[in-house]
């Protein structure tokens, strides 16, 4: 069973800094959700890089009551809903008043496994059926019952908070940076992080 007792919450200034450098610093990195007896973690296998100034970030059009998360203070969670059909989730970067963020894309599942697929509404009985829990940026927030009521605006680095992000310990051994994916403006921009080979990392176009 996977332990808390290992987890060190990611302070503040982690996120204090370009979003490239955190997008990357995140990966093998751990996100938690406690709800009770309830306790769902996973791996970080995948991030995106959104930047000032950047023509596919959300900021791009300026502050606004839905993107205010992003321009600061570092380190807080920014929910959106896509499609109608998806929330995603990310973190906010650089100093407080300077928008940056990095989209959660990918985690491979430490605990809370069954209660992820439950959410999910998958039956277990594969690796195929393991890997869809968390793989795609969708997937991941349904797992860990994500929504912008809920979570929006959440501080990752309160011990606190019901949701958080962690050192375990792990290190990466290898990580690849690709352009990224899933998106129309500024796709050709190398921004997209992964842990390479592993199984949870979502498919490239």
């Amino acid at each position: 069973m996977y332990s808390l007792r290992k987890l060190v919450i990611l302070p503040t200034v982690f996120f204090n800094r370009d979003p490239r450098k955190v997008s990357r610093a995140l990966l093998g990195k751990v996100l938690v959700r406690k709800g009770g007896k309830t306790l769902l973690a996973g791996r970080i296998v995948e991030t995106e890089a959104y930047l000032d100034g950047d023509p596919a970030a959300h900021s791009f059009v300026g502050r606004t009551a839905r993107n205010d998360v992003l321009f600061g203070p570092p380190g807080r969670s920014y929910v959106y809903f896509i499609y109608g059909n998806h929330y995603c989730l990310n973190v906010s970067c650089l100093p407080d008043g300077v928008p940056g963020g990095v989209l959660f894309r990918a985690a491979e599942p430490l605990a809370g496994v069954e209660e992820m697929a439950r959410a999910r509404g998958i039956e277990l009985g594969s690796t195929g059926s393991l890997v869809r829990l968390t793989s795609g940026p969708g997937r991941l927030a349904e797992a860990f019952g994500i929504t912008r009521t809920r979570d929006n605006g959440k501080s990752f680095t309160d011990p606190k908070s019901d949701l958080f992000i962690a050192d375990d310990g792990y290190r990466v051994r290898k990580a690849e940076e690709t352009v990224r994916i899933g998106i129309t403006k500024a796709a050709e921009m190398p921004l997209r992080y992964v842990v390479a080979g592993n199984p949870f990392v979502s498919k490239l176009r």
